[in-house]
C-alpha cells in the first residue's frame, strides 16, 4: 500500500473521529469533554501518525524489519501517551470519569486505526 494512501485514510479516519466531540460541544455544552480535549486529540492522532509513518518506513527499507518497527513505534506511543496523560492531570486536574472516557474513546480509536492500517498494509504486501 502507497503512504499517500494510508495517509489519506488516516486523514478520513481523524475527520470522523472528530465528529462526536464537536457533536458534543455542539448540542451538549461540552461537560463530557474534559477541558483542553483537543490538545489531547492532537497529541493522540499525531503520535499514530508518527507510529504509522515510521512502521511504513522501515518496511520499504526493510521489510524483515516490520514487526520491530510495529512493536517499538506501538510502545513508543503507548509510553508518550502515559507521560502525557501524567502531565496533563497534573497540570488541569480533570474530572476523573470524563478523562478516562475522552482519552479511552481517542487512544482505542486511534490505536484500532493503527493496527488495522498497518496490518491491512501487511496484507496487500504479502499477497504480492
Amino acid at each position: 500500500m502507497k503512504i499517500s494512501k494510508i495517509l489519506l485514510s488516516f486523514l478520513l479516519f481523524t475527520c470522523l473521529l472528530a465528529v462526536p466531540p464537536l457533536l458534543l460541544q455542539y448540542f451538549d455544552n461540552g461537560d463530557l469533554l474534559v477541558q483542553h480535549f483537543w490538545v489531547m486529540f492532537a497529541f493522540v492522532s499525531i503520535l499514530t501518525l508518527v507510529a504509522i509513518m515510521v512502521v511504513l518506513i522501515v518496511q520499504q527499507k526493510n521489510n524483515e524489519m516490520y514487526a520491530g518497527a510495529f512493536l517499538g513505534a506501538t510502545t513508543f506511543k503507548l509510553l508518550a501517551c502515559l507521560v502525557f496523560v501524567l502531565i496533563f492531570i497534573k497540570k488541569t486536574h480533570p474530572e476523573k470519569i470524563n478523562f478516562l472516557v475522552d482519552f479511552a474513546y481517542l487512544y482505542f480509536l486511534n490505536t484500532a486505526f493503527e493496527i488495522y492500517g498497518l496490518l491491512r498494509n501487511l496484507r496487500n504486501q504479502n499477497s504480492k
